[in-house]
């Protein structure tokens, strides 16, 4: 009986500590695809010489969640740089400058009460925006000309969304923001920049 009583403690402990052990495991997370922007073709530019700096430094804090992103919108925009742009056939510099690459996250509402109790509310909202800039510039770093896009978008995501539901808006957020950019700065190269454009 007293050896039972000795051993009780060390049976709870470890079943205790396997259940916490179990409480921490964490869910694996979603794969997400790669966002690459090869297959849309490239934009053939009049330079010698293709640069992407960024001027968006990510605050890493509240209420910016864009870092948390599985793809961060400021990759996104430099893998679209490299994808597609290209340089061929002058000295000139093709500068493409990152501007805005953020999303930020803001607490909404919910109801309470008794229909709050039986209602599954949107609980929090994303805005992103993308800006860039894309220059070309002469041998002794003076503007030729310039083509600008940004563009903004919003979701939001229910109260009862899971870890895996709120990457997945996230990961939709970051593409539908990229097309949008895509199509904008396209636009604008064909307008502003078809001097510089084979």
């Amino acid at each position: 009986m007293t050896m039972i009583k000795g051993i009780l403690p060390i049976v709870l402990a470890l079943v205790f500590g396997f259940s916490l052990m179990a409480c921490e495991a964490t869910v694996p997370g979603k794969a997400f695809p790669e966002l690459t922007y090869r297959h849309l073709g490239q934009i053939d530019l009049l330079a010698g010489t293709l640069e992407t700096v960024t001027t968006y430094k990510p605050p890493i804090e509240a209420p910016n969640v864009d870092h948390l992103f599985p793809t961060p919108p400021l990759n996104a925009l430099s893998r679209w740089s490299a994808d597609r742009l290209m340089v061929s056939g002058s000295e000139d510099v093709a500068r493409f400058t990152i501007l805005d690459a953020s999303v930020r996250e803001t607490s909404l509402n919910k109801q309470e009460g008794i229909k709050g109790a039986f209602t599954r509310d949107q609980s929090e909202r994303y805005d992103g925006a993308l800006e860039a800039t894309l220059e070309i510039l002469d041998a002794n770093g003076g503007s030729k000309g310039f083509a600008s896009a940004r563009v903004t978008r919003s979701i939001s995501i229910r109260e009862d969304a899971t870890v895996n539901d709120r990457e997945q808006a996230w990961f939709k957020l970051t593409e539908t923001l990229m097309k949008d950019f895509d199509t904008e700065l396209k636009k604008n190269i064909s307008r502003y920049l078809a001097n510089w454009v084979r």
